[in-house]
């Protein structure tokens, strides 16, 4: 398979159509048990001090849902309906009557603000511009310059697939771990990848499983072994990240705020996917490049899918016409989780939630990096 293919194959079905990566158990060094599954580092992370910043922020176990009926016109999300319904959002959430302050509570001028979008299933169903132009309209009205705005995700060539672009984001840095050359090629003359210089090797999530990896599918894993590396992006780059997935499926399960975060802010994920995909959700998440810098989460709900994700396929793409915001990723996922379930049994994709879908839910929770228990999350509805 070609590269540009291979990453067509990524774009269409995920990594795990895309390749079948060896995974085979290595002894470690102080290793830390983890129920029946391979050791971790997650007590490492988890004896790091936190900070105010510190997941669930500022509203624990707090989600606002806006819905708005007419959000999506002709297939395309709309611009203005957007706008209001993160400005009913923020304004709800934090009780202010200023937009300006109410998102003031997050970010500053100074900060350099980290939009971590999702366009891993093309141009069907990425993170829509209408969100994120909105986002950077408000951003901008409270005070934050372009210049201190980035806009990324783990692979560099698909934001700009996607229409993420210094053409459609003037003044606005869009970067990603994995990058290429002009030439579209993803290794230096020395042989070196390019990627390999944008992940943090003090910064990684040991798991006792290793991935080998054949030559085409290395440049999307950076590193094979037994460490992923934080991406540079989340560890050195922004102060503050704004979380901005989609809503959807993957399998039974969602694909929502901890999801969007972890695998996209970690290299050689691909060893990962079988039997630690719950796990690595959870402790990704709760090491501090992202635990002590994800300061809000939107999950753009105006379209979506309800089978077939984190890929797109026109059949299972719907409009949900809702969005979904709080500073507590486990309680938004949580939220989002029952609205798409009800969708996949309203559709007779299954018959009822299985409760294992939860299991990454839960293990955050257990991090206290959110409120997963549905009964403990305080909703605000709201219908435009």
């Amino acid at each position: 398979m070609k590269r540009r293919n291979f990453f067509k194959a990524v774009a269409a079905g995920g990594l795990s159509t895309a390749f079948a990566p060896v995974i085979k158990a290595v002894p470690a060094e102080n290793p830390i048990k983890t129920s029946d599954k391979p050791e971790t580092n997650i007590a490492e992370a988890m004896a790091v001090p936190r900070t105010k910043d510190s997941m669930p922020g500022l509203f624990p176990g707090n989600v606002v849902r806006v819905n708005h009926p007419n959000c999506v016109i002709d297939g395309k999300p709309s611009d203005e309906a957007a706008y209001e319904m993160l400005k009913s959002s923020m304004l709800a959430l934090t009780g202010k009557k200023s937009l300006k302050k109410a998102w003031r509570m997050f970010v500053g001028p100074k900060d350099i603000i980290g939009l971590k979008v999702n366009p891993v299933a093309g141009k069907l169903l990425t993170t829509s511009h209408a969100v994120t132009g909105a986002i950077v309209r408000q951003l901008e009205e409270a005070g934050i310059p372009r210049k201190n705005m980035v806009i990324w995700d783990r692979r560099e060539m698909q934001l700009h697939e996607t229409g993420y672009t210094e053409e459609n984001y003037p003044g606005i840095r869009i970067t990603g771990t994995e990058c290429q050359d002009a030439e579209g090629g993803f290794y230096a003359e020395n042989g070196k990848l390019y990627s390999d210089d944008r992940v943090d090797k003090s910064q990684f999530l040991f798991a006792d499983v290793e991935g080998e990896y054949d030559a085409y599918t290395m440049p999307y894993m950076v590193n094979g072994g037994v460490n992923s590396y934080f991406t540079r992006i989340c560890t050195e780059e922004v102060s503050k990240i704004i979380n901005v997935p989609i809503l959807k499926n993957a399998g039974s399960a969602v694909t929502l705020c901890m999801k969007n975060l972890a695998f996209g802010a970690i290299s050689n994920t691909g060893r990962l996917h079988q039997n630690l995909w719950h796990e690595t959700c959870a402790y990704a998440c709760a090491f501090p490049p992202l635990r002590d810098k994800v300061v809000l989460n939107i999950v753009d709900g105006l379209r979506g899918c309800f089978d077939g994700g984190p890929a797109a396929n026109p059949q299972f793409i719907c409009n949900y016409n809702t969005m979904l915001v709080g500073s507590d990723p486990v309680a938004v996922d949580r939220v989002g989780h029952d609205i798409v379930i009800k969708k996949r049994v309203d559709e007779e994709i299954q018959k009822e939630d299985k409760p294992t879908s939860l299991r990454f839910m839960q293990l955050a929770e257990e991090l206290k990096l959110g409120v997963a228990d549905i009964n403990k999350i305080d909703l605000k509805e709201i219908n435009l």
